[in-house]
């Protein structure tokens, strides 16, 4: 028999984190994510999703009073409702391989998020932004990137006893950087095309001009993102944030933004993957936890691996070639030397955006990991529903493109 447990106290939150650390000790694959930023997403003055939402979260204990499990639930009340059934999440799941003791847990989210007037609930998912913990891991059972999650493979089987079913896949696609290969002839011709034109630069980012570089990347993001529903503007905080959290970290040779007549169109973000001196430090990010971070990054250069976070182009330039022009840049700056990076993956690519898996391809990279946002009606006479394919809004005028992103358009 099994009971869940709420965390509560200091203790329940230290087992909450150990747990996955006991689950995962013999796969060399795994590595533990920062306590910091697990804890941040249940700190109702860090997390905005509690001033619209509210988060629970259980351990799972044996009749011995082990630890045998933990999840969380979740919802945000503005984006539940979007969903034809106001639609909660559980997520940060992590079981031993036993089902009576995975169907436990989903039972208690299953009951709390009905309690809070849910009527469906995706998982596993993360109670924030979709770029982490969003999805259970089914095929590529590699390293994780920061933020990704891994998982055993028998999760899978759990979920969908229970009722769940595929809402959507994302995909992490693959590639080795090698100085010497060579893209796609249909790539090269678009991006000597836009290369030729008069009008278009190519910089990368400059910490001298960071303002400058803030701006243009916010002035994309809104005319190409915040046309489409669900998405709100990127405000000028909100732009500083995301680039002073990743400023430890950031290469300038990876932030390639696109301008044409000196107005922005388009950029292209990475970020050195962090996981790959996270693995060092036991989720402590303390003193010395940042000194060997900086360690890898900076001095042993072990860091060999690159995140593609995000890609958008304004509507009025896709479809030109200029996605193109921007991988050419990349790859000039690789010739250059002294490139430390030898594998890409671009993260968060869902199947519901066929274009953003066109560029994809289009760059030599290929699906590698697959991750699946299931969902569960709480009706099982509702209709289901796979996520829809990224629409197209269209005007008499100009047809607008979906924007390119390796991101989702979609929220929770």
């Amino acid at each position: 028999m099994y009971q869940v447990h709420t965390v509560s106290s200091t203790t329940d939150k230290r087992k909450f984190l150990e747990f996955p650390v006991w689950l995962y000790r013999e796969d060399k694959n795994w590595i533990r994510p920062l306590d910091a930023d697990i804890e941040r997403v249940f700190d109702a003055e860090a997390n905005k999703l509690f001033r619209s939402g509210a988060c629970i979260r259980w351990l799972l204990l044996d009749d011995k009073g082990k630890v045998c499990g933990r999840v969380a639930a979740f919802y945000d009340g503005r984006s539940a409702r979007k969903n034809k059934q106001p639609t909660g999440g559980m997520g940060f799941f992590e079981c031993i391989e036993d089902q009576q003791a995975a169907f436990t847990l989903f039972d208690a989210c299953k009951k709390w998020l009905q309690e809070q007037g849910m009527e469906a609930m995706d998982g596993p998912v993360n109670f924030g932004d979709r770029n982490t913990w969003w999805g259970l891991l089914t095929d590529g059972f590699y390293e994780p990137i920061y933020g990704m999650g891994y998982h055993k493979r028998y999760y899978a089987a759990f979920f969908e006893a229970y009722g769940f079913k595929n809402y959507f896949n994302q995909y992490t696609y693959f590639r080795e950087i090698d100085p010497k290969a060579t893209i796609s002839e249909e790539l090269r011709q678009k991006a000597e095309r836009i290369l030729r034109q008069p009008g278009y630069t190519f910089r990368t980012f400059d910490p001298a001009q960071a303002s400058f570089f803030i701006d243009s990347f916010i002035e994309v993001y809104n005319r190409g993102w915040a046309k489409f529903e669900g998405i709100k503007p990127l405000t000028r905080a909100h732009g500083e944030a995301m680039f002073k959290s990743i400023r430890p970290i950031m290469d300038p040779r990876l932030l390639i933004f696109a301008f044409y007549e000196e107005q922005p169109v388009a950029f292209f973000l990475s970020i050195p993957d962090l996981n790959q001196a996270l693995k060092h430090i036991n989720g402590k990010l303390n003193l010395w936890g940042k000194l060997v971070i900086m360690y890898h990054l900076k001095i042993k250069k072990s860091v060999t691996n690159i995140i593609g976070t995000i890609f958008g182009i304004t509507p009025e330039f896709q479809g030109r070639g200029v996605d193109s022009a921007m991988v050419v840049t990349l790859q000039k700056i690789i010739l250059q030397g002294n490139f430390q990076y030898k594998t890409l993956q671009l993260n968060w690519i869902g199947d519901f955006n066929p274009a953003m898996q066109k560029v994809a391809e289009q760059v030599g990279t290929r699906i590698y990991k697959t991750h699946v946002t299931y969902r569960l009606l709480f009706n099982p006479e509702a209709p289901f529903e796979r996520a829809a394919l990224v629409n197209v809004r269209r005007t008499p005028s100009r047809p607008p493109q979906a924007p390119q992103t390796s991101q989702t358009p979609h929220e929770q």
